[in-house]
């Protein structure tokens, strides 16, 4: 699943980048919810990783209010894309399931739509890796589709075709207490949650959530080779 997300992303970089380059300025909660979390990140040095950036807009947004930001993303398109609407910023090919970042390397991340396209195994494991490499009271800010008209929390939608473009992608819609059940067992503690449906017509219609998480000290967790063998 995860080479077909990659296969998708790349075949629809431009367009996408295109497509969603400036849905900030037409997002005001989403413009609260990162002056919050910026608010945060101000509290704490260190980097701060924007997972799953698309086009770098969310990393743009956070740089110029003052965050140590890079973004991160699957899909080297994209990542091509970010450099280069963003040349002053970094931006890194990665998968989110298997960070190649030390524990307790990062000191916030932000996901916004990242983990819609992971499977429920692939997400536990993502989110044990924001676990690992987020300093314990660090914030996770995470958002994802809950659920459309057709489509209720639990199900996927595949996508043949995305922007004029052959693709192989899926999406699933997550429940809410679902995502804040493990972001509890891998060790985040949630302190923010808010839903909404779509507010502009040039939003997919879905219900969403945002989760605003802190990271927990001292809490044990499996090692990703235990995970692993499960």
């Amino acid at each position: 699943m995860m080479a077909s997300t990659r296969a998708s992303y790349d075949a629809v970089a431009s367009a996408y980048a295109d497509a969603f380059m400036d849905e900030l300025e037409n997002r005001p909660i989403e413009r609260g919810l990162l002056d919050c979390f910026v608010s945060i990140c101000s509290e704490r040095a260190g980097l701060v990783a924007d997972v799953g950036c698309g086009p770098g807009h969310v990393t743009r947004y956070l740089s110029d209010r003052g965050v140590e930001v890079m973004g991160l993303d699957l899909s080297p398109a994209m990542v091509e894309e970010a450099r280069r609407r963003n040349p002053d910023l970094e931006f890194r090919v990665g998968t989110m399931t298997d960070l190649e970042e030390q524990d307790g390397g990062w000191a916030a991340a932000v996901v916004l739509y990242s983990i819609i396209h992971l499977s429920p195994r692939d997400r536990e494991s993502a989110l044990r890796e924001f676990a690992r490499v987020i300093q314990p009271g660090g914030a996770l800010l995470i958002s994802f589709h809950v659920s459309t008209e057709e489509q209720p929390s639990g199900t996927a939608i595949h996508l043949e075709t995305w922007f004029d473009q052959p693709v192989d992608i899926t999406g699933f819609f997550l429940a809410p207490e679902t995502v804040i059940a493990t972001l509890a067992d891998v060790g985040f503690e949630v302190v923010v949650r808010l839903e909404r449906q779509s507010l502009a017509d040039d939003e997919y219609p879905s219900r969403r959530c945002y989760l605003l998480a802190s990271r927990v000290e001292g809490v044990t967790r499996r090692a990703r080779g235990d995970l692993d063998r499960e």
